[in-house]
């Protein structure tokens, strides 16, 4: 499968790699591992998506926050690896989301980051996961997910 050609298919267009809100680098590369750091729920025009599940964002907006999430990590990882036909597989997410203490739909929230992936890469793109609630994300974000994908050996 052509992921370039998948992208287009679902009328997805990558935006620019959002810029790192501190002193770390969006991704970097051991072996055949890249270590996405966590990515938030910013927009094409730079704003973010804001609100704590479900009180201030509704289970279903953290959803396509979540989707919207794993656009970002395709730019970036496309703009650190060149060409996303390089990934041989997602390996490992690890999804939070910004709840109420008595939210417990976590899962449902990351699938939206899993599911796209699934969407993009095919049976490659399901990982291993964790999908887990927090008190707090920056900025009030209700999204934020980290994730760990193999490239193809050359």
């Amino acid at each position: 499968m052509n992921i370039e050609k998948r992208l287009a298919e679902l009328a997805i267009e990558l935006p620019t790699p959002p810029t790192p809100l501190g002193n770390y680098v969006g991704a970097i590369t051991v072996g055949n591992l890249v270590y996405v750091s966590g990515h938030g729920t910013a927009k094409a025009d730079g704003s973010y998506v804001l609100g704590r599940v479900p009180t201030e964002c509704s289970e279903e907006s953290a959803y396509n926050a979540a989707r919207l999430v794993g656009i970002n990590v395709l730019a970036t990882l496309k703009d650190h690896v060149g060409d996303l036909n390089r990934i041989n597989r997602i390996i490992k997410v690890l999804g939070m989301v910004n709840a109420e203490p008595d939210f417990l739909n976590h899962p449902k929230v990351i699938n939206g980051f899993s599911d796209l992936m699934v969407e993009v890469f095919g049976e490659v793109g399901k990982a291993a996961r964790s999908a887990v609630g927090m008190n707090s994300l920056p900025m009030n974000i209700p999204v934020e997910v980290e994730v760990i994908v193999e490239l193809k050996s050359s």
